[in-house]
């Protein structure tokens, strides 16, 4: 048995192409996950949400109950115990439809009979992107947002897997980036802040 044995890894594609870089990249790494482990994946773009409104503070207002693509996402983001975020890097952070589900949680968190963050804490939060930059710093914001939004929730950091790539199938070429996939899982497993794999440049 590994640590994983019994876990349940939900992997939200956030790329508007399918077959993307980081999803190729996050196959990868799945591939590697031991039998035990219940996998399920979940394209935003097939998951169409409404611009995000905040209806935090006007008083007197409840946040809808979640239906439709809302509602799915919220329960599979609650059964998961871990949430593997794929999205490419743009503009040195997430894709605008990760943005969004992230925006969601927002309102989930002011849900009654939910108690979406204390579901959530103790979960472990992954990331793996693929950058267009030779260099690896340039996805340390979008490393940083989901880092940050992981301890905001009480989450576990399981770290982030980072690959190189421009146009379609680029990824492919990334001996080192398919290599880490092989273990990104279990060797970040425990590890939490301390597991960044991605090419440092010196």
């Amino acid at each position: 048995m590994t640590d994983l044995d019994g876990r349940s890894f939900l992997f939200i594609l956030g790329s508007s192409r399918t077959g993307g870089n980081a999803e190729t990249l996050a196959r990868e790494a799945a591939l590697q996950l031991p039998p035990g482990v219940t996998q399920r994946w979940l394209r935003l773009r097939d998951l169409p949400l409404a611009p995000f409104e905040d209806h935090r503070h006007p008083r007197g207002y409840a946040y809808p109950e979640p239906s439709g693509s809302e509602g799915l996402l919220l329960r599979a983001t609650v059964q998961a115990t871990d949430l593997v975020i794929v999205s490419p890097l743009y503009w040195y952070s997430v894709s605008a439809d990760t943005k969004l589900y992230l925006d969601y949680w927002s309102a989930w968190l002011h849900l009654p009979g939910v108690a979406f963050r204390s579901r959530m804490v103790g979960r472990t939060l992954w990331a793996i992107t693929v950058t267009s930059h030779e260099e690896t710093d340039k996805a340390d914001p979008l490393v940083g947002t989901l880092r940050s939004s992981a301890e905001f929730m009480g989450m576990r950091w399981g770290g982030a897997l980072i690959g190189h790539g421009n146009r379609p199938g680029d990824i492919r070429a990334d001996a080192d980036a398919l290599t880490r996939a092989k273990t990104f899982f279990t060797d970040c497993a425990g590890m939490g802040a301390e597991c960044l794999t991605g090419n440092v440049e010196s």
